[in-house]
């Protein structure tokens, strides 16, 4: 099964994304996006009489199925297609990280930053709830996530979903390059 446990190569996995975005259009005049999901899954639990959550959200089920088969695939990749081994990371960042002070490896996300134990930490706190919360800010603010302005929006030529990705793509930069190290040698 190394089609299912390897990853793809860009010229394969790319033109696939790419072909969602016309089927998606063409089937069922649909816009793909991960973050309207959570509007969607408030509209349908929470029967207070807001309007933004005022709206028909049965017409959106196949995206709360569309993410839902995202977490039973997530769940499936790593309980039964995982080979059990480290997450391969370029040794050139290996080196700058343990230089910031990461030292464990072991997982999908450092656990020096990113366990139950690190929350408790002011570098944690940051990092998970401050960072949480800003990535939600920054998604409601810029109408959408990045698959949606990425993929879906510049794909069907919106130009307000150019500006957000590369927003999106001048802050991550700005957040690894400047404010991760310094907010490395601060905490």
């Amino acid at each position: 099964m190394p089609i299912v446990n390897h990853p793809w190569p860009w010229y394969i996995a790319g033109p696939l994304i790419g072909l969602v975005v016309p089927l998606l259009l063409v089937l069922g005049n649909r816009s793909f996006g991960i973050s309207s999901t959570l509007r969607h899954i408030c509209a349908a639990c929470i029967p207070a009489n807001i309007p933004f959550f005022n709206y028909d959200w049965k017409k959106e089920r196949w995206n709360l199925v569309f993410v839902l088969g995202i977490a039973a695939g997530g769940f499936i990749a790593t309980t039964f297609l995982s080979n059990g081994g480290s997450v391969p990371v370029s040794p050139s960042t290996v080196q700058v990280l343990k230089q910031e002070g990461i030292r464990d490896f072991s997982g999908l996300l450092p656990s020096d930053i990113f366990s139950f134990s690190a929350l408790l930490t002011v570098k944690g706190l940051l990092f998970m709830v401050v960072g949480g919360f800003l990535v939600g800010f920054g998604t409601r603010y810029a109408g959408g996530c990045t698959s949606g302005h990425s993929i879906m929006g510049i794909a069907s030529l919106q130009w307000p979903s150019l500006v957000a990705t590369c927003c999106f793509m001048a802050g991550g930069f700005f957040m690894t390059w400047v404010l991760m190290p310094l907010l490395f040698k601060w905490l």
